[in-house]
């Protein structure tokens, strides 16, 4: 059985970079003692503990970090030989303070760890970094995933990458870099429109560099100077129609109208909506048009004739509640969850959307507090940009509150909230 873990010290987390450091360089007591760090070092490397001699190399310190974070934590000794002997580290100020910015500097999300160091009777000093790995998937700043198999670390290849991603489940799926995209698969149009709503003097297309200004300006790219590995975000805001289905299959949006009032009625016409969100959002509003009436304002009721067909009559909804509602389903589905997909269902009396959400940890205060305007963003990169009229959708956000708010004025019955399964429904009424 590999070894886990083995102290118990408090952790530092605090919002000033001057302050962790600070903390990191002047801590004030041992928190490790020289018979734990003896007996761990006895059973040499596993899956949980590394041994080296010095830090010499930061790029190779950054990925055993992650490779050890990855695989639920483990422990970094400096100052170790091969045969197991305590060689101590001439500098462990300097070695505490660079292992503190490298877990703050060149790891994605930046981790926050437990450092001590060990004096001994002989005068050497050993230098013990702990890593838990509560936020996976962590990855190095050049976009590069690594697990520890036993003494060894490795890479997650491309194969291996988004299987292994669907057993974790990482909260940041937005954040992954995917790394068979080229510059050539985003909507150049699309990227500058957005980019011109802020600067008037934006560059033109044929100065334009793609992978500089996702990389650089917006943050939805990784890798140096020579390698470009774009984000799940930055596909799905800005990539074009035809790959973003190839590359994430699980964006696609099912769109479909039913003949009754529940689940169990004819089905009328489903499409398989595509694309960029922008494109997706068009044309779900588009497909909503088809067969109901969304309107600013409630419409006059209208007196029935005897002559008057025996049909259902298209539903009245509030045009900013179906909007909001829409957008909400973008830029909140939990993207991690490729066995759930974001849906919508027009009924005779109502319009439902379902969107895949992991209930764990969800549900019941959260499901509470998100009726007042207090979220859970899964997305907080696709939100800021999908929610800018810079990005192409011209309509007030209020979020839940608003549609909430507005639909129950508009037609006089309440939405209904459901979260169970790791699905989230808001089910919005007809006029």
């Amino acid at each position: 059985m590999p070894r886990r873990r083995f102290r118990h010290t408090q952790r530092f987390e605090s919002n000033s970079d001057p302050s962790f450091h600070e903390y990191l360089v002047n801590q004030p007591t041992q928190t490790t003692t020289r018979t734990e760090l003896l007996r761990l070092i006895r059973g040499g490397e596993d899956t949980y503990l590394e041994l080296k001699v010095k830090l010499s190399n930061s790029e190779r310190i950054a990925q055993g970090i992650v490779a050890l974070a990855n695989t639920d934590g483990g422990t970094i000794i400096f100052g170790v030989n091969d045969q197991l002997r305590i060689e101590g580290v001439s500098n462990p100020e300097w070695v505490l303070a660079e292992l503190a910015r490298i877990c703050r500097d060149e790891i994605v999300p930046p981790l926050v760890p437990m450092i001590d160091t060990i004096a001994f009777d002989s005068g050497k000093r050993v230098v013990a970094l702990d890593i838990d790995g509560k936020r996976r998937p962590y990855r190095t700043r050049d976009g590069r995933f690594y697990l520890r198999f036993g003494a060894e670390k490795r890479e997650v290849s491309r194969d291996e990458l988004s299987a292994w991603l669907n057993e974790i489940r990482p909260l940041g799926f937005e954040n992954i870099p995917l790394q068979t995209l080229t510059e050539d698969d985003f909507d150049d149009a699309l990227l500058w429109s957005f980019a011109s709503g802020f600067d008037d003097n934006a560059p033109n297309l044929g100065l334009y560099n793609t992978s500089d200004f996702l990389r650089k300006d917006l943050l939805l790219a990784v890798g140096n100077v020579d390698e470009f590995f774009p984000t799940v975000a930055g596909l799905l805001l800005f990539g074009k129609n035809e790959r973003v289905p190839e590359l994430l299959p699980r964006s696609n949006v099912t769109v479909a109208r039913y003949s009754g009032e529940n689940g169990g009625a004819q089905l009328i016409e489903a499409v398989e909506v595509k694309g960029n969100l922008l494109t997706q959002y068009e044309s779900m509003i588009e497909f909503i048009k088809r067969y109901t009436d969304l309107a600013k304002e409630k419409p006059k009721r209208r007196l029935a004739l005897v002559g008057d067909p025996v049909a259902a009559a298209r539903g009245n909804y509030h045009y900013y509640s179906v909007s909001e509602a829409v957008i909400n389903m973008l830029i909140h589905r939990d993207l991690a969850l490729r066995e759930i997909r974001t849906r919508i269902n027009i009924y005779d009396n109502a319009i439902e959307f379902v969107n895949p959400r992991r209930t764990s940890g969800f549900s019941p205060p959260a499901s509470r507090a998100i009726r007042y305007g207090i979220t859970q963003r899964l997305n907080p990169q696709i939100a800021a940009i999908f929610t800018r009229r810079e990005y192409g959708i011209n309509v007030p956000h209020g979020g839940l509150p608003m549609i909430l708010r507005q639909s129950a004025r508009f037609s006089g019955r309440k939405p209904e909230i459901y979260i169970a399964n790791d699905e989230f429904k808001l089910k919005i009424y007809a006029g």
